[in-house]
């Protein structure tokens, strides 16, 4: 793609994303979605491979459907209540529909479904961009509409994606729909505590972001699509490989990891609020996904790919990539627990 085109492309994602941040009102904030999803097609589609475009096509059907759920509710609520203000959302049609409408944004179980299929039909740095950066948009909007929404949806919506997000990945070989579940149970637990405990949401999904672009980053470093091509890394990167396994157990939640410290704060939270069932039942759903990241740990750093060469030292090619932003967030993925202290002190006030 011509580097000025997707410069563009680019300063118009971030301009949709930004533009839905600082607006108060549904207009404006659908106005930034829009502009985010429009921006981010052509970046989708720029392969020209079948796969691509239908990725494509999935995306952009779901996430119109979802805007125009957006605008549908938010012009209802202005009909029925005489309110434009996002903070002002307090029928319960419009505001159900809204949440709705922002779970298929995000790809929360049960409208789950386009997610994988269009990960799957991506390439790596885009996929990236997509379990990251386009999330906090909708994300932005959850937080602020969610003290309006009924609490039993909420967990309701987080459990069945966690659940989802654990169960869907156990079956599957191919990495991006592997990290396209993994997405779906972190959202569900962003969610879960989303009502109780907004300031937790945002560490998860920070965290969250983090821990899935190290994962996407060591991939495409990799180059590795399936599983049966991860168990190839080790020969390549051996260094590489062992943090690698280190991230997808991060992933997991397994301590002395980054990524046990949102979810161990998430369950304390629950216990407080008197729902101890939730929170059992999300660390269940917990152990699902960790036995396909295990399985990934695997694949990684303890199986040998079946090797027919006789060959000792095969050809390598000279190594381009910058791998500085890889370092410094595979740092961060793996070595954050120890802040927790400071974390729930900031929190707290």
């Amino acid at each position: 793609m011509n580097p000025y085109v997707l410069t563009i492309l680019l300063s118009s994602l971030g301009l949709g994303t930004v533009l839905t941040f600082a607006s108060s009102h549904w207009l404006l904030a659908w106005m930034g979605l829009e502009i985010n999803t429009l921006a981010i097609i052509p970046i989708m589609a720029q392969q020209h491979h079948p796969r691509a475009i239908e990725a494509t096509t999935k995306y952009f059907l779901t996430q119109a459907t979802a805007a125009a759920m957006i605008l549908f509710a938010s012009t209802t609520n202005a009909w029925l209540m005489g309110e434009w203000e996002i903070h002002q959302l307090s029928h319960p049609l419009a505001t159900t529909t809204v949440m709705l409408a922002l779970a298929l944004k995000l790809g929360l179980a049960p409208v789950h479904f386009w997610l994988p299929e269009v990960l799957q039909g991506l390439e790596l740095t885009t996929g990236l961009i997509l379990s990251t950066w386009q999330k906090l948009a909708p994300f932005a909007l959850m937080i602020q509409v969610a003290p309006t929404i009924n609490s039993s949806l909420l967990v309701a919506i987080g459990l069945l994606s966690t659940l989802v997000g654990g169960w869907g990945g156990l079956n599957q070989t191919q990495l991006r729909k592997i990290l396209a579940y993994s997405s779906i149970a972190h959202l569900g637990w962003m969610v879960l505590i989303l009502q109780f405990a907004p300031s937790l949401t945002l560490l998860s999904l920070s965290l969250y972001i983090i821990m899935t672009s190290s994962a996407f980053l060591t991939l495409k470093t990799n180059n590795a699509l399936t599983i049966n091509t991860l168990a190839t890394s080790w020969t390549k990167s051996p260094t590489l490989a062992a943090l690698a396994a280190l991230v997808l157990l991060s992933l997991g939640g397994l301590p002395p990891l980054s990524g046990f410290m949102p979810k161990w704060l998430i369950l304390q939270e629950l216990t407080k609020q008197g729902l101890p069932l939730s929170a059992t039942l999300a660390a269940m759903t917990a152990l699902l996904s960790l036995y396909f990241y295990l399985r990934l740990c695997y694949a990684l750093t303890l199986t040998i790919y079946p090797n027919t060469l006789t060959a000792t030292a095969p050809w390598r090619l000279n190594f381009t990539m910058i791998t500085l932003p890889l370092s410094t967030i595979t740092i961060l993925a793996l070595g954050l627990l120890p802040l927790t202290p400071a974390v729930t002190a900031m929190l707290a006030k």
